[in-house]
């Protein structure tokens, strides 16, 4: 069986940042590593959890909603990947940006109602703005 492309990269080598990942059929993956892989400092699942559901709202309530495909997590629990069309990486780096900024002001996270996440009780909202504010940290250094 073919090696997907992500296992072939040297995850000893990859540090915490943004990075375009994949392009294929017009589709660009971007791989938002929070985490360096290997080094036993994951994101807490509850958190992970809980970013994902604030910045997929985000993100596809931004100006470019039409262009975001999926944004979720890496089962390494190291970070996210963020999917879309139609948008330069310079552009999609900065609606990250921006999304990361808004974090702060989310007073409830989004769609964590028992009749809205399958595990509504697995949710860290300060942990979640913690990551997001540590991160934006590193992308605007």
């Amino acid at each position: 069986m073919e090696k997907i492309k992500s296992f072939q990269k040297n995850h000893n080598l990859i540090k915490p940042g943004f990075y375009l990942s994949n392009e294929q059929h017009g589709i660009k993956t971007f791989d938002i590593r929070f985490k360096k892989p290997n080094e036993d400092d994951y994101l807490q699942v509850a958190v992970m959890h809980s970013i994902e559901h604030i910045l997929a709202t985000l993100l596809r309530n931004s100006e470019e909603k039409d262009n975001v495909i999926y944004f979720g997590p890496m089962g390494c629990r190291t970070g996210f990947y963020l999917l879309t069309v139609n948008m330069e990486d310079n552009e999609v780096k900065q609606l990250f940006i921006n999304c990361l900024k808004q974090v702060q002001d989310i007073e409830e996270i989004p769609g964590s109602k028992k009749s809205e996440c399958g595990n509504y009780k697995d949710h860290n909202l300060l942990g979640a703005k913690k990551e997001c504010e540590d991160f934006l940290n590193l992308l605007e250094k």
